[in-house]
């Protein structure tokens, strides 16, 4: 029972990781998705980029949507590559220019039922830091948003 328990395990951690970490059609979808999101950020559309990021799937089993776990493995990735000074593109101690938007208070609702909404709020979140993290990139370069985001977002 404690090798199947054991091997149940390493599969789900191996599912979980794939889900956020997504390769080929299931990596673009979400990109194109979180470059749209960004892209209306940056024009202060924040409500076309909640009926952008409204669209986002749980699941996509033939990878045709962008899923909440691609986005999310995507946003943070980016993130951790930028602002660690990992991507040599990106501009130096560019974690300090980077301001989130004010008025965004979706995260309050996660309190409610944290189970059902924490995956939402941790995709609106992320897409919030990342729009955030493109848009110093682009005061600091005078380089604008959508340029940033189709070089730099793969």
């Amino acid at each position: 029972m404690q090798t199947l328990q054991r091997a149940m395990a390493r599969a789900v951690e191996r599912y979980n990781m794939a889900r956020f970490t997504p390769v080929g059609d299931a990596r673009r979808s979400a990109v194109v998705t979180l470059r749209l999101v960004v892209e209306a950020l940056a024009e202060d559309n924040t409500t076309l980029a909640a009926a952008i990021l409204d669209q986002v799937q749980l699941e996509s089993p033939d990878n045709s949507a962008a899923t909440v776990a691609a986005c999310i493995g995507v946003t943070l990735g980016l993130l951790d590559d930028w602002l660690s000074g990992h991507d040599p593109h990106a501009p130096a101690r560019l974690a300090d220019h980077v301001r989130l938007p004010k008025g965004h208070s979706l995260g309050e609702r996660a309190a409610t039922d944290i189970l059902a909404l924490a995956g939402q709020h941790v995709l609106y979140g992320s897409t919030l830091a990342l729009s955030a993290t493109i848009r110093a990139w682009s005061n600091d370069t005078a380089t604008p948003v959508p340029e940033i985001a189709l070089a730099n977002m793969r």
